[in-house]
């Protein structure tokens, strides 16, 4: 009998080059956590991701997420799967989620030029339940002209500082980082299946310390927080703008602390390219894989 991992490579299509970008580290107050740590990488890179009773994974993953009704809205690809690590943080803390696309060097592109758009941070309870998604940051168009995605974020080398609300109750947290990209949002997703809004997602399981009282408010679900009619999601960027663009999502909590600026960032830590997507999983999802096939 050919070993699991092989008889796996056997029953599914092999990807050449990773996919598109993606957090692939996390910094607390300038100090990486190093590559991985924390994150629930997206099945981008590597073979497919199984379709799986007990998982609600996909053969053909949505790279990047386009249908808006699809589970993997919430943290793509996978990403109800826990990581076997969890970044810690206080209230106050400035956290930076770190994307790439092939390599976490300066030569990396971080997200192609074209894929002009927004950026947004998330938070939830871990693990997420209903309408808990709340709105911690968002950044868009800025006065020049220039937008996040496809701008701003490039030339940070795909550094997005957020920063958590002053006296958050500890407790388990995912932070939810999210680029929207327009270049094929002329039109509609559901109306064009080769078309419309790109959505990168990326979560990182969060554990903040500390003796907070607040609590977070009711949010928003994912999917469901973003309809095909909501302002934002069809959107010309090669037209001339009659009016400004519209993130879309529920406004920033109220509660949520200004864009951060961290004033310097330590060595990174861990590995610079990309990694097939099952390596933070590891044996056990294969196991459980072979006794629900």
């Amino acid at each position: 009998m050919l070993p699991l991992r092989s008889l796996l490579s056997l029953c599914v299509f092999a990807l050449t080059a990773n996919a598109h970008t993606y957090v692939w580290s996390v910094w607390v107050n300038g100090v990486d956590q190093g590559s991985g740590n924390g994150i629930r990488l997206p099945a981008y890179n590597g073979p497919m991701a199984p379709i799986n009773a007990g998982y609600d994974l996909y053969d053909t993953p949505d790279v990047p997420v386009r249908d808006l009704t699809k589970p993997e809205m919430a943290c793509n690809v996978m990403g109800e799967i826990p990581n076997n690590a969890t970044i810690k943080a206080a209230p106050g803390d400035v956290v930076t989620l770190e994307w790439h696309h092939n390599f976490r060097n300066s030569s990396d592109d971080i997200i192609d030029a074209s894929h002009k758009g927004s950026g947004l941070v998330y938070i939830s309870q871990d693990p997420p339940v209903g309408d808990s998604w709340i709105k911690l940051q968002e950044e868009g168009q800025d006065a020049n002209g220039t937008w996040y995605s496809g701008g701003k974020l490039n030339d940070r080398q795909g550094k997005y500082d957020v920063q958590i609300p002053d006296n958050l109750a500890p407790g388990f947290y995912l932070l939810r980082g999210e680029l929207l990209a327009l270049h094929e949002a002329d039109v509609a997703h559901i109306n064009n299946t080769n078309r419309g809004i790109q959505i990168y997602i990326s979560c990182v399981q969060i554990e903040i310390v500390g003796n907070g009282t607040l609590s977070l408010p009711e949010g928003v679900p994912f999917p469901g927080a973003y309809q095909y009619t909501s302002p934002g999601i069809v959107f010309n960027i090669y037209l001339p703008e009659t009016s400004p663009y519209t993130i879309p999502g529920p406004p920033v909590w109220t509660a949520a602390a200004p864009s951060p600026t961290v004033s310097a960032y330590g060595d990174p830590k861990g590995y610079t390219t990309a990694q097939p997507w099952y390596t933070w999983i590891g044996d056990g999802f294969f196991t459980v894989y072979a006794l629900n096939s």
